[in-house]
């Protein structure tokens, strides 16, 4: 596999990964958070890019190595996935 083809399906399972990330660590808001004039109710009061971005990178890396070690190793193939045989 080429490094830019490596590269681009690693980018696709990035931001596959960012949106399965997404919901976790949401906290509701509470009475003591401060409600900014112009936010949703339902927007999170404390969110973090960076932490979001952290936690994407180490769950789409960890994604990534099983799809590369599969395409290395062949463990499963199309043959596999046909159910329709």
């Amino acid at each position: 596999m080429k490094f830019t083809s490596a590269l681009a399906i690693y980018a696709l399972f990035w931001w596959m990964c960012l949106f399965l990330v997404l919901p976790f660590r949401l906290q509701s808001r509470r009475a003591v958070d401060r409600h900014v004039p112009g936010q949703a109710d339902s927007a999170p009061p404390r969110f973090s890019v960076w932490r979001t971005a952290f936690w994407t990178t180490i769950v789409s890396g960890v994604a990534f190595a099983a799809f590369y070690l599969n395409y290395v190793e062949g463990w499963i193939g199309v043959a596999e996935l046909d159910l329709f045989r």
